[in-house]
């Protein structure tokens, strides 16, 4: 066998879920962590809100467990939400252990925000960049670990299983076994076998498959469309959370405002100046993300408008900079002053609620591959995320997934005969235009008719689309020499196709899933589906 990597634990991804796991491993064995970009190019690094947990004596974990359920809509996995609610307080206090560090008061408490659907005040910050920081404290603690090694610029493209050891592998075969990935080195552009004994997918979300999404371009669902071709189990994926209000400018790539601006005071108007919120729900805008989401996406198509506008500029200068400064320096480069003037937003698709189904220790249905984070579906969101329970799921899901790893590279070792990645009769593509443009229409299909509210019109015909971009692309793929740029675009249509096919599959509206046909939720459907 020729050039490889081994290690004990092989971690996908650099968000707070791959480095929160990657820390606690490496005390029991090596630990490599691939990610695509540099190190800090994640979902984390971008989400500005914070952790929700019950860090308050007038708050409750009851509070906290009802608050998830209503947003759920049904189908959150209570005795998950149990587990997330009650361990997450203690996986934050090791996160600050590690070095993160958030807002306090004047008197030295933690500075608890309140967001939509939270019936508390009880999201952990620092200032509106708390993903920065975590993503900080988290790198700064892996990089001085010795039994971790990064490697930036790798790409995973597929995890290794019995398939790629020439055994064949039914649909229905229970004892799949995950041992490693091919990775492509995107220095080199040499496709390498990483072997290990386990693997964690902490890939992420898949934002980038529509055409404005809060996400970075890297959130092209990489570990959703691995384990699908893996044949892992995945739920909950036309579950899409579109969070509320995004900066509409040209060139401000879907900057996140963060809900914290409508939690404290800030308004939204349509561009005659009229209020509408009220009209939709008595919470105005602090009502749920997927109810404020709706009410934009029906008064943008009613009135033949691309934004609508955020208004917080009725607070005193030093109260709006003092707790936004990065947004207020944000819209200042796009000629914003948020302190005087309002902000035009879009929805932008922010939130995959469904994905890789794993159990209460992160295992998924591959023996030997754990998943973490976005990537996955636990049963804790159900048919709509509660604001920043996202970073609180990685860490208690991360910390979960230790002891039943550690257990299993126990029982494992790299012996087995993985044969190198096979790239003969594939050539240099000559016209890299078929990729950016498949990749280009397949955003916008995803958008106009897979997004916020859904018909089954839209849905065949975002289903014929897609095949055809489908074909297409396998095509090219077939013929081309292996890149990022094709791998993310092969990714994207298999998550995209996931998607449709799970939302054509539910004949009614809950949560964030919006059916003009279907405008009720249906108690039969209230299983959660299974692709």
């Amino acid at each position: 066998m020729g050039h490889h990597q081994a290690f004990d634990f092989l971690v996908i991804g650099s968000g707070v879920a791959g480095l929160s796991y990657a820390l606690q491993v490496a005390e029991y064995g090596t630990v490599g962590i691939i990610t695509k970009k540099e190190s800090a190019e994640s979902n984390t690094n971008y989400a500005q809100g914070g952790i929700a947990a019950v860090m308050d004596p007038g708050d409750s974990f009851a509070q906290h467990i009802a608050d998830t359920l209503d947003a759920g809509a049904g189908l959150c996995d209570p005795e998950i939400v149990r587990i997330v609610v009650t361990e997450g307080p203690e996986r934050l206090r090791e996160l600050m252990a590690w070095g993160a560090h958030f807002t306090r008061t004047g008197t030295g408490k933690l500075h608890l925000g309140r967001e939509g659907g939270h019936s508390a005040n009880r999201i952990v910050h620092a200032a509106d960049a708390t993903g920065r920081e975590v993503e900080r404290a988290l790198l700064t603690s892996v990089r001085a670990h010795p039994n971790i090694q990064i490697f930036e610029y790798h790409y995973a493209i597929d995890l290794i299983t019995e398939h790629h050891l020439g055994q064949h592998v039914s649909r229905v075969r229970p004892d799949i076994h995950c041992y490693g990935a091919y990775v492509l080195d995107e220095q080199t552009e040499e496709v390498i076998p990483f072997l290990a004994k386990v693997v964690m997918l902490a890939s992420g979300g898949s934002g980038a498959v529509y055409l404005h999404t809060t996400n970075p371009a890297i959130a092209t669902g990489d570990g959703t469309a691995m384990a699908y071709r893996a044949k892992a189990r995945l739920s909950n994926m036309e579950f899409v959370q579109f969070h509320p209000t995004s900066l509409f400018h040209p060139e401000a790539h879907s900057f996140l405002i963060s809900e914290a601006v409508r939690g404290e005071g800030g308004l939204l108007f349509n561009q005659a100046g009229d209020r509408f919120m009220p009209a939709y729900d008595d919470r105005a805008e602090l009502a749920p993300r997927d109810i404020v989401a709706r009410a934009i996406d029906d008064q943008l198509k009613q009135r033949g408008e691309a934004y609508v506008l955020l208004d917080i500029s009725h607070k005193p200068a030093a109260f709006v900079k003092e707790h936004f400064p990065m947004i207020h320096e944000t819209c200042l480069q796009f000629g914003i002053d948020i302190t005087q003037q309002p902000i035009p937003v879009v929805p932008a698709a922010h939130y995959q609620c469904g994905g890789v189904q794993t159990d209460a220790f992160a295992r998924t249905s591959i023996q030997g591959l754990f998943a973490c984070g976005e990537v996955t579906c636990t049963g804790l969101h159900g048919a709509n995320r509660l604001a920043s329970n996202s970073l609180l799921e990685a860490l208690v899901f991360s910390h979960r997934a230790v002891a039943p790893s550690v257990e299993y590279v126990k029982t494992q070792s790299w012996n087995m005969a993985v044969p190198e990645w096979d790239s003969s009769g594939t050539k240099r593509p000559q016209e890299w235009v078929l990729v950016s443009h498949n990749r280009e229409e397949l955003r916008r299909v995803m958008w106009d008719y897979v997004g916020i509210v859904r018909s089954r019109l839209r849905l065949d015909r975002a289903f014929r689309r897609t095949h055809l971009l489908y074909e297409e692309t396998e095509d090219f793929y077939r013929r081309s020499r292996i890149s990022t740029g094709l791998c993310e675009l092969r990714n994207m249509i298999a998550v995209a196709y996931l998607i449709i096919r799970s939302a054509q599959m539910r004949h009614e509206s809950r949560g964030l899933h919006y059916m003009l046909d279907f405008p009720d939720p249906v108690e039969s459907e209230r299983r959660p589906s299974l692709v």
